[in-house]
């Protein structure tokens, strides 16, 4: 009994190999990949993928409000006003819009329209506008004459130009003349300033204007005959 080796000895002997095998495979395992972090561009329908394609192209553009209308008359704002009524409950709101449309050959007209919202407001003008339509007499790309008009205390001057010279004028008597058709024109604005008074007194000064041949034919006589040089 004395040569028998105790049992905690004989069972730890064998224990360190297997502890030993252990360590060694953990060593020589490859560490854990790790994936990066892409940035999303969005794969949804406005993405670089899924429905839309690349930034959702297969929508189409969408219409802009500034794009030209696909007749041969063009439409401008000249001026947008917005009115307050004090009520029970706080202040109502409502706008009136100034819009003048030409077709560019020669035929002009100018509306007011009134509305609760803005885009009623141009509708309505741009209404009215197109049924005031009337022609104005123009020499080409110019006017036929020096013309001045008055409308209230607004005042505008008008004088033919030379080929080129291009629309010497304010902002509100260019979108008038421009709408007509006139491409050459020095003009001055005089008195008053209302955006409406000085569009009316434009108006009214093209609609002064008259051709050579029509102011030969009110007086009875007929046109010269064009020169052949």
């Amino acid at each position: 009994m004395s040569d028998e080796k105790p049992n905690s000895i004989v069972s730890a002997a064998p224990a360190a190999e297997p502890v030993a095998a252990v360590a060694a495979h953990a060593e020589a395992a490859p560490a854990p990949e790790r994936h990066e972090q892409r940035p999303y561009h969005g794969g949804g329908r406005g993405g670089h993928g899924g429905h839309g394609g690349q930034g959702g192209q297969r929508r189409g553009r969408r219409p802009n409000d500034n794009d030209q209308k696909n007749d041969e008359f063009v439409e401008k704002t000249i001026h947008i006003n917005r009115s307050a009524k004090v009520v029970k409950g706080g202040r109502r709101f409502s706008f009136s819009a100034l819009v003048v449309i030409g077709d560019r050959i020669g035929k002009v007209g100018l509306g007011l329209g009134k509305g609760n919202e803005v885009s009623d407001a141009l509708r309505k003008g741009g209404e009215n506008a197109r049924g005031q339509l009337t022609a104005v007499s123009l020499n080409g790309g110019t006017i036929p004459h020096e013309v001045y008009s008055e409308f209230g205390g607004a005042k505008v001057l008008l004088r033919p130009a030379s080929p080129g010279t291009g629309l010497i004028c304010g902002p509100v008597v260019r979108k008038v003349v421009e709408s007509a058709g006139v491409k050459d024109v020095l003009s001055k604005s005089l008195g008053s300033k209302n955006p409406a008074n000085v569009a009316k007194a434009t108006l009214a000064a093209l609609h002064r204007l008259r051709s050579r041949d029509s102011i030969l034919k009110s007086r009875g006589l007929k046109p010269a005959p064009a020169s052949s040089l």
